[in-house]
C-alpha cells in the first residue's frame, strides 16, 4: 500500500497496488497473517477499501477497465491494524521506478 496520490503512480504500480488491495482482503478473510506488511508499515487495514476505490477511480480516469469491485466487508470497520509510512514509501517508489519518479518530479495532478 504505497498510500501516495494514485495520480503519481505509473500504470504498472497503479495496477499492482490495485491487485494488492484484493490480495490483502483475501488474506484477511482466510486468516493469513499480514505481519510483515504491518512490521514494515506497508498496510493499514482500515484503509484498504478506500484505497481500492481511489486506485479504481484513477484507473478509470486513465481509460482502463475495472471489473473487480471490492465488496463491502464488515471487518474493515473493526479490523484496524498497521500503518503506512508515506515519506518512506514515496522515497522507495522514486528509487525503484523511473516512471513514477518522473510523475513526482513533473507533479501531474498535484494534490
Amino acid at each position: 500500500m504505497w498510500g501516495v496520490n494514485p495520480e503519481k503512480l505509473c500504470n504498472q504500480h497503479l495496477l499492482g497496488e490495485h491487485l494488492e488491495m484484493h490480495m490483502f482482503v483475501g488474506c484477511i478473510k482466510k486468516g493469513i497473517s499480514l505481519k510483515g506488511y504491518y512490521d514494515n508499515k506497508l498496510v493499514c487495514t482500515n484503509l484498504i477499501k478506500k484505497r481500492h476505490d481511489d486506485l479504481m477511480n484513477e484507473m478509470i480516469s486513465r481509460g482502463m477497465k475495472h471489473n473487480t469491485p471490492m465488496e463491502e466487508i464488515n471487518f474493515f470497520k473493526d479490523y484496524k491494524q498497521g500503518s503506512i509510512d508515506l515519506e518512506l514509501n514515496i522515497n522507495e517508489l522514486m528509487r525503484r521506478c523511473p516512471k513514477c519518479k518522473e510523475r513526482f518530479v513533473n507533479e501531474p495532478g498535484k494534490k
